[in-house]
């Protein structure tokens, strides 16, 4: 009987996680899991080694990460770390076949395939429009996009940097953080303002605009302080959430997805409730004239932790033919 287990991967800035998923018949089981740090390594190759010798003799013939960066003819250089892996780097590794995708363009596959359990609605739990596209973001260590492209039946998914247009603020303390920041760096991207690192800027822009000398908090200090009713800290991710909304939204109208929007990335997952509560989804519904556009289009947050791994797998299956 064929092998049809595959290793797969999901590669952000902070963190490589590995773990073997059995494609044999859906729901793929997934198993041997390692969460590895990226800090820890020189290379992507000697994590993806470190966890091959974890794993020893069960190794799979098929490997698919999801990785976050742009990939170009099947190389990727990491936005937020500067690794650098290619498909043929990982056939090297004694694979017959590799692939390497985007970690949110794998979202985008895996999404249609996770029960509902997986997903948890943020605001009004909307049906969304069977069949139409649908968008994926979220905010880590950097801010990722994908949108899974379905039209009559057929569905296709695209990765992009949509991390790095250009911050829009609303009302004039955005407009004053968007002056604060674009002092420190020139072009201010939704990365800047949406990510654990954004989340740390808008706290210290904020504080600097109130006349204070900001605390050095890192944004998990600033997500407890939140939590705990700190002002300064509460206004920062009160305004991260709102940004997050709008930028929903604005994606939601660049994809046209009526079939919903997905939330993933750390961040959301450790302020889930406070997300919820938050204006996220008053800021996404705030499109003037196209208002009644977005307003049923369902926005939910991925819950599923292994979504990125059943994503890479659907795509080595999806593409197996190409990458033989």
């Amino acid at each position: 009987m064929a092998d049809r287990r595959i290793l797969v991967g999901d590669v952000g800035g902070t963190h490589a996680r590995f773990a073997i998923a059995d494609t044999s018949q859906p729901p793929f089981p997934i198993e041997a899991r390692s969460d590895l740090e990226t800090d820890k390594f020189d290379s992507f190759a000697a994590a993806v080694r470190a966890y091959v010798e974890q794993i020893g003799a069960r190794k799979p013939k098929a490997v698919a990460l999801a990785v976050a960066g742009p990939i170009t003819k099947g190389r990727v250089h990491f936005t937020n770390s500067g690794w650098e892996l290619s498909e043929e780097d990982l056939r090297a590794l004694g694979f017959a076949r590799a692939i390497l995708i985007n970690d949110f363009a794998a979202l985008a596959f895996s999404v249609t395939s996770l029960p509902p359990t997986a997903f948890r609605a943020i605001g009004p739990d909307r049906e969304g429009l069977a069949g139409a596209p649908i968008t994926i973001l979220g905010a880590g260590t950097g801010l990722g996009v994908s949108c899974l492209a379905r039209y009559r039946g057929r569905a296709v998914p695209l990765a992009s940097e949509g991390g790095h247009m250009s911050f829009a603020p609303i009302g004039d303390q955005q407009l004053q953080v968007l002056c604060v920041l674009s002092k420190r760096f020139g072009h201010v991207s939704l990365e800047r303002v949406l990510s654990g690192p954004g989340l740390e800027n808008l706290y210290s822009a904020l504080e600097e605009i109130a006349g204070r000398k900001p605390t050095a908090l890192e944004a998990p200090e600033i997500s407890h302080g939140a939590e705990r009713g700190d002002p300064a800290c509460r206004a920062a991710q009160d305004m991260f959430c709102a940004i997050y909304g709008a930028a929903a939204g604005d994606f939601a109208l660049a994809h046209g997805a009526r079939g919903g929007v997905y939330i993933a990335g750390g961040i959301a997952a450790k302020i889930e409730d406070y997300l919820i509560r938050s204006r996220f989804r008053a800021a996404f519904e705030d499109k003037g004239r196209l208002a009644d556009f977005v307003k049923p289009i369902p926005t939910r947050l991925i819950l599923d932790k292994d979504a990125a791994f059943l994503g890479a797998a659907c795509a080595s299956l999806e593409f197996q033919g190409e990458h033989s």
